[in-house]
């Protein structure tokens, strides 16, 4: 809006300088990803809320992902204290299945529930693996008694490392509080989440 010559000749300078900045930024990271060098840490505090799998993943969904894998070792049942890790991956699948990306495979490593819920967490999964074949989505489920690891990797190099696995969300405090059902308004346990781009994603 300024008349001043000598101004407008100072902004646009200025303006210059950002973007030539903002670009240089933008190549840097983009060879850190080339390389395998890049990496972002998102801290979760305990009771923080807005972060649902839909904030977390969604940037890096790109559209050419096609095939995902989870590692998890406490992807069980329900009945677990406190924990909701079936329905928790049922929604991270869910997220996939929205898009944008076009997901046909996911690769689930996991570990046998060691109590009386084995029937039900095999049943569970099961009944996940025959709903995404609905959506044209396999999932390949497969079990480990070594697994400790929890990491999930897209084959578009990209690669998510948190703390707590999928299993970060408070349960609620009943059935009929806000946060129940959108899982942004869940509060959140304690955990880390490291982002790593890899140009090559190990398969299992």
């Amino acid at each position: 809006a300024t008349k001043d010559e000598a101004k407008k000749h100072r902004y646009r300078q200025k303006i210059s300088e950002y973007m030539t900045r903002a670009e240089d930024i933008k190549k840097h990271i983009e060879k850190e990803k080339q390389d395998g060098k890049y990496h972002k840490q998102i801290r979760i505090e305990e009771n923080a809320t807005g972060f649902s799998y839909e904030k977390l993943f969604r940037e890096y969904l790109t559209e050419i992902v096609s095939e995902v894998w989870v590692e998890d070792p406490y992807i069980r049942h329900v009945h677990q204290a406190s924990r909701y890790s079936l329905y928790n991956f049922l929604r991270f699948c869910e997220m996939l299945v929205k898009g944008p990306c076009k997901v046909k495979t996911i690769h689930l490593l996991t570990s046998w529930d060691e109590g009386s819920g084995r029937s039900q967490q095999i049943s569970g999964l099961e009944e996940i693996q025959q709903s995404l074949k609905n959506y044209g989505v396999t999932l390949d489920i497969a079990y480990s008694s070594s697994i400790h690891d929890r990491e999930i990797r897209f084959n578009n190099g990209w690669m998510i490392k948190i703390g707590r696995g999928l299993d970060y969300f408070k349960k609620p405090q009943g059935r009929f509080s806000i946060g129940y059902c959108d899982f942004d308004l869940r509060p959140c346990h304690e955990t880390t989440v490291d982002v790593f781009h890899t140009k090559h994603t190990k398969k299992m």
